[in-house]
């Protein structure tokens, strides 16, 4: 079964203290069985710099199977004028209603399969009508983040669809079976978690 109303909480520890407890959710609204949400979360200032382990855990509610008809045909990953890493491309509707609030989420992978940062932004305009594309651009400026991406992965949703089927692209494709989570002080002094939440045929 499909998920929807996940939430992720992270417990941040320094020399095996709980310091902190943090709370998001995935990028995507509802995640269907054999695919991922991407999620992140920052913490920023003093707590960053103690932490030196972190536990994870899920909660969420099975929902109804939505549509997978909302499609990413074509993508480009480039750097620009001012040498941030750029991802550019195409979104379809192959749905038979207008989609609304359209997104596409990007997850971004080192050499070794491991989620660097993920990204997600709204397609202009947010919605699709049936059988229509837009034009999607996810930027990612941070240098200590970009420097280390080899390859990413595209996925987008609207209120109404679900996306096809996650599809990686570019040239520097890692064929990678896991991704693991990836923890990384950033200029900022601050600490990043990103991983995927993974809807496996929940029971």
């Amino acid at each position: 079964m499909p998920l929807n109303q996940i939430e992720v909480q992270a417990k941040l520890f320094s020399n095996g203290i709980l310091i902190d407890t943090v709370k998001t959710s995935p990028m995507l609204n509802t995640i269907m069985p054999q695919m991922k949400g991407p999620f992140d979360i920052i913490i920023l200032g003093n707590d960053a710099k103690g932490v030196d382990k972190y536990s994870l855990e899920i909660s969420y509610k099975l929902t109804e199977p939505k549509n997978q008809v909302i499609d990413i045909t074509k993508s480009d990953f480039s750097i620009d004028n001012s040498n941030n890493l750029v991802i550019t491309g195409t979104v379809v509707n192959h749905g038979d209603i207008t989609a609304n609030t359209v997104v596409v989420v990007a997850t971004l992978y080192d050499r070794n399969g491991n989620v660097v940062t993920v990204s997600k932004t709204h397609v202009e305009p947010d919605y699709l009508r049936a059988g229509d594309e837009a034009f999607f651009f996810v930027s990612i400026p941070d240098k200590t983040q970009s420097n280390s991406v080899v390859d990413y992965s595209l996925v987008a949703e609207s209120e109404e669809y679900t996306a096809v089927p996650e599809f990686p692209f570019g040239s520097m494709m890692l064929l990678v079976s896991s991704v693991s989570a990836y923890v990384g002080l950033t200029r900022y002094s601050s600490r990043i978690i990103v991983n995927h939440v993974s809807a496996t045929n929940p029971k």
